[in-house]
């Protein structure tokens, strides 16, 4: 199947009991059992539930991997990753990252004794210069979240094999309806299904796709374990949300281009983050491995001028000022005062999250409404 044919099909099966099409919404805790394990394959739903495991199924198609795993939010996704890791060991991640890993790897379980290092990966020499002999996951997103970073997945990925690491990929950004990890050689991609696979903004979800049975079992073990599973009528929902993952992606490419293209002509405007404009550090790498850019950008106002970029985000009517991205409605954030508010000021500037930075997340809107209302609320500064 094509991407597009899998988004609606991939993983999927007609349900059994009565040939629903779309899979039923099983909102049971427990399953009726013949003798001690005498079951149709789910026990209980902690461990396994039918609307879930189809979700998770799908995961896997739109990714091209063999197995899928499907959490109560992104954060748990990624808890259960470092999870995976014993006190002594050592993560290597991107510098600019969302500021809820941030917070997860540094407050939580750094004092486990895990080891974190933050360096800007635009380069792999910078990743390979701190690997050492503890380093066990190099952990990494691209586009990154806010700056639009772009990573050479395949160059991290054989510096990761060269030196028996796993290389994990935060793919929330892109979706793979863009870029698909896995092919380039990635061991786990990661999604917040919470935004784009969801789409709906009624949803937070965390997603796990892998190919390596050995690893699968242990995250299957962890999610167990941990319990920190999604239930059934949020399974339905991302599963339906991911039916339209395609039609959806192709417009937020579109509108993303224009907003991105129309605020750098801006006269108020500094810069344009936006991985799709050829003077864009690392764009020719985005060309070859995503297959288009996407409607995520972030820009800064001319001044670097805090109250100004408040006021602009305070204005928009269309563009809501809200956590969260992905959805069909556009949103803006400040991402200083936001989603990267856990991340120190001095570590934040250091990668560009400086006090103007406005984060927009494209929705599907018309374009020129789009415009229209970044136009008035730029006005007012």
């Amino acid at each position: 199947m094509k991407f597009n044919t899998k988004t609606i099909h991939g993983g999927q099966e007609h349900d059994p009991a009565y040939g629903a099409v779309m899979p039923p919404i099983y909102q049971t805790s427990t399953y009726a059992q013949s003798t001690p394990g005498g079951h149709k394959g789910f026990e209980y739903s902690r461990t396994h539930n039918p609307t879930r495991k189809a979700l998770e199924n799908a995961f896997a198609s739109i990714e091209n991997g063999n197995y899928g795993l499907a959490f109560g939010s992104g954060l748990a996704a990624i808890d259960a990753v470092i999870k995976l890791l014993e006190p002594g060991d050592e993560v290597i991640s991107t510098n600019d990252l969302y500021g809820g890993t941030y917070r997860l790897f540094k407050h939580v379980f750094e004092k486990f004794g895990i080891k974190f290092h933050f360096v800007g990966m635009e380069s792999v020499s910078n990743v390979e210069a701190k690997i050492n002999s503890n380093t066990k996951l190099i952990w990494t997103e691209t586009p990154t979240n806010p700056m639009l970073n772009i990573i050479d997945i395949k160059a991290l990925a054989n510096v990761a094999k060269k030196h028996k690491v796993l290389l994990a990929v935060d793919n929330t950004f892109a979706t793979p309806y863009l870029q698909r990890p896995l092919d380039l050689g990635a061991d786990i991609v990661m999604h917040s299904a919470t935004k784009y696979l969801g789409g709906h903004s009624d949803v937070v979800m965390g997603a796990l796709m892998l190919r390596d049975k050995e690893l699968a079992d242990k995250l299957y073990f962890i999610q167990n374990a941990s319990g920190a599973v999604c239930g059934p009528q949020d399974s339905f929902l991302v599963l339906r949300g991911i039916k339209t993952l395609h039609v959806r992606m192709q417009r937020h490419c579109e509108n993303g281009k224009a907003v991105a293209e129309f605020l750098a002509s801006h006269p108020k405007i500094e810069k344009v983050y936006w991985p799709g404009f050829s003077t864009h550090p690392n764009h020719d790498i985005a060309k070859t491995q995503m297959e288009d850019f996407g409607g995520m950008l972030s820009f800064t106002t001319k001044g670097n001028n805090y109250e100004k970029s408040i006021k602009i985000v305070e204005n928009l009517k269309i563009f809501t000022l809200a956590e969260s991205l992905g959805g069909v409605e556009s949103l803006s954030g400040h991402p200083a005062s936001m989603t990267h508010a856990s991340i120190p000021k001095e570590e934040r500037e250091k990668t560009g999250v400086v006090d103007s930075l406005i984060r927009l997340s494209v929705g599907i809107e018309d374009e020129d409404d789009l415009i229209n209302d970044l136009k008035q609320a730029l006005e007012l500064i």
